[in-house]
């Protein structure tokens, strides 16, 4: 298959990109380095990148970014930051990346554990994670030429741990297999409309 990781440099998704490239041919789009450059929170920079990598028989999002602080502290424009970016960017990766798939083909966007068990300063982040979840659901009601949309959703992440354990005393890091293999089950398995949480 020939897949598109979006945020392929990142923490996680340089782990997801060596996965795939075992037996998948990988191009890795970045918002500063990458194959192609894309932005997430900007729609012409999403169609200008597919317009770059043509047809594909996958599209992976590993990207976007929510504000972080106590829920007084939030203006409206710090909420706009999680909406622009982590939640209307993942929606418009799917918009406009449908038109760029083959029949069958996927996207796989990615939440975490805010949507089912915030912690503090988290209101704005979790709101987006959620909203995620629930436009997976619907959005697999209407997808046409057999396209999945699913949505992988991983609690801290082992190579995250040290960065933010102290947001999230008692809980346990997530080894890296597994977070491979939940995006393994979005991208190489054949389920729509799942929200794949790791936790």
């Amino acid at each position: 298959m020939k897949i598109l990781v979006i945020g392929g440099n990142g923490t996680i998704g340089k782990r997801v990109t060596a996965y795939l490239k075992e037996n998948h041919e990988v191009i890795v789009a970045g918002r500063s380095k990458g194959d192609v450059i894309l932005d997430i929170s900007d729609s012409h920079s999403i169609k200008s990148a597919l317009d770059a990598v043509g047809t594909l028989d996958g599209i992976v999002c590993i990207a976007g970014e929510a504000k972080w602080a106590a829920f007084d502290e939030l203006s409206e424009e710090d909420y706009y930051i999680g909406l622009r970016s982590k939640l209307m960017g993942q929606v418009n990766v799917v918009r406009i990346g449908q038109n760029y798939l083959n029949p069958k083909g996927s996207i796989t966007l990615s939440t975490g554990i805010l949507a089912d068990d915030p912690v503090v300063k988290t209101a704005s982040a979790a709101m987006v994670n959620g909203g995620i979840h629930s436009f997976v659901q619907a959005v697999n009601l209407e997808m046409e030429n057999d396209i999945r949309v699913n949505v992988v959703s991983l609690g801290m992440v082992e190579d995250a741990y040290e960065k933010y354990k102290s947001y999230f005393p008692g809980h346990s890091p997530i080894p890296t297999n597994k977070v491979i293999n939940a995006y393994a089950r979005s991208i190489e398995g054949s389920g729509r409309g799942e929200i794949i949480r790791i936790y």
